[in-house]
């Protein structure tokens, strides 16, 4: 029975079983053709060949190789060209861009016909660029213009100004296409980071991991291609930052700033000049700010960072005036500082219960240990007001007083000195008195920190010893 019907299947189809077994025949032809077509190249001799594929970068990817160590070829898992530590440059460019393996994925055709030579995309692995920031245009474009299918893995970009190292971006990923297109991760200042931007390069978004700080820049739509502007929002942790910004020929102006926080509100603006010379010009209105928040300064950090201070160069002016409500010991204060090759000379006036003090003097913060001199003069209408202001009930005879006094402090090492004192513009002080006022500011505002001489609790146990 059964073999009855194998005969009956073997008559009837035994022309389509020929034809499926004549098939595997030419299944198996190729396979074997496509194996020795995908192989065959990898005995070619690339360096014949190598001009052929520089020409093809450097038109249409504007990455000019000027030097390499090999070109491989590998067949599977797709047909690929490594090209080992390669040494080359942005077109037209003087940023260098050192790559330690260049994989090229040709298409089919083109590996064997480098006359009309193609690829469909292009990685570019290890890469180190030092890039100055007046060329960092010339970047922009060579990442965002591409047209072609394009993978940077693992880049480490340093950015600088006048051989001045200014900030190191590791380990940046990014591509053209695909499911992260336009989308940029890295590490900066050893933190994790993702900028997104949009296909009209017209928005970006900033979002630095675990840290609770975000950005987002919307640039405006500018004929001038030299001009870049728009609005920057920012939030770090409860902090709310936002303003507007212009950037022409090495000037960045600030405008509309504003900043929120718990502690601290303030308007801005300013004008940034970068060339040639940092310089910083800016007017700030405080709106609220909590004094505690300045004990927590370390001004000893200075030392740390006076490379840094001396390159900075700047005028501002700060303004606060206290809420009629909010109960503070400062009714308004007015400061001016101008710093340049780390040297501060300051103007400050403020009030405190109609009673009206004004500073001025200067401080180098590039010495070891830096002195601040200081001229003040306190011009009170009524001192019992004045005292009050820190529960000190006295009853004097005296209503109206002017005090001037000259001296230098010494900041880290916590020293006062007293060089002349001026009462209703007599100079009745002796070198006891000023020796004595010396021990007891020393004893009662400065035995911790600088911060700490303008703690009200302080200032009133020195008011009582004095007065």
């Amino acid at each position: 029975m059964i073999n009855n019907f194998f005969k009956i299947i073997h008559n009837k189809y035994s022309r389509f079983f020929r034809f499926i077994f004549f098939l595997r025949y030419l299944l198996l032809i190729f396979i074997i053709s496509i194996t020795i077509f995908l192989i065959l190249p990898n005995f070619f001799n690339y360096e014949k060949r190598a001009q052929a594929i520089k020409n093809y970068l450097l038109e249409n990817y504007n990455y000019e190789i000027n030097d390499y160590d090999s070109i491989k070829y590998k067949s599977f898992p797709s047909p690929t060209l490594s090209i080992n530590n390669v040494e080359g440059n942005i077109k037209s460019s003087k940023a260098r861009l050192f790559v330690q393996n260049l994989k090229l994925k040709p298409k089919l055709i083109s590996i064997y016909n480098f006359n009309n030579f193609q690829l469909n995309k292009i990685y570019l692995s290890d890469i180190s660029i030092s890039q100055d920031v007046s060329d960092f245009k010339t970047l922009k474009k060579f990442l965002f213009s591409q047209k072609k299918k394009f993978n940077l893995i693992n880049l480490n970009l340093k950015l600088k100004d006048n051989n001045n190292s200014l900030v190191e971006i590791k380990k940046i990923k990014f591509s053209n296409y695909g499911y992260s297109r336009d989308l940029i991760e890295g590490e900066i200042f050893d933190k994790k980071f993702k900028l997104k931007i949009n296909e009209n390069f017209d928005k970006i978004d900033f979002k630095l991991i675990n840290s609770g700080f975000s950005s987002e820049i919307n640039f405006d739509n500018n004929e001038n291609a030299n001009l870049l502007s728009g609005i920057f929002k920012s939030k770090i942790l409860n902090t709310n930052i936002k303003f507007n910004f212009i950037y022409n020929d090495f000037k960045l102006k600030i405008l509309n700033a504003y900043f929120r926080s718990k502690n601290l509100s303030f308007n801005n603006e300013s004008l940034i000049v970068l060339k040639p010379f940092l310089f910083i010009n800016s007017d700030i209105v405080i709106e609220d700010l909590n004094l505690n928040i300045i004990k927590n300064l370390k001004l000893d950090k200075i030392i740390d960072f006076k490379d840094m201070i001396k390159k900075i160069n700047g005028k501002n002016n700060t303004n606060f005036l206290s809420k009629k409500f909010t109960r503070g010991l400062i009714e308004d204060l007015n400061l001016n500082i101008e710093l340049a090759y780390g040297r501060i000379n300051y103007k400050k006036n403020f009030s405190i219960s109609d009673n009206f003090i004004d500073c001025r003097g200067n401080i180098n913060l590039l010495e070891e240990f830096p002195l601040l001199f200081f001229e003040c003069s306190l011009i009170s209408e009524n001192i019992e007001k004045f005292l009050n202001e820190f529960s000190i009930k006295r009853k004097l005879k005296v209503k109206n007083l002017k005090v001037d006094v000259e001296g230098n402090l010494n900041i880290f090492n916590k020293k006062i000195n007293f060089t002349k004192i001026l009462i209703n513009d007599e100079d009745n002080t002796t070198k006891e008195d000023l020796k004595y006022y010396k021990e007891t500011f020393e004893t009662y505002l400065f035995d911790k920190n600088f911060i700490e001489i303008f703690s009200y609790k302080k200032i009133k146990e020195f008011l009582i010893e004095i007065s």
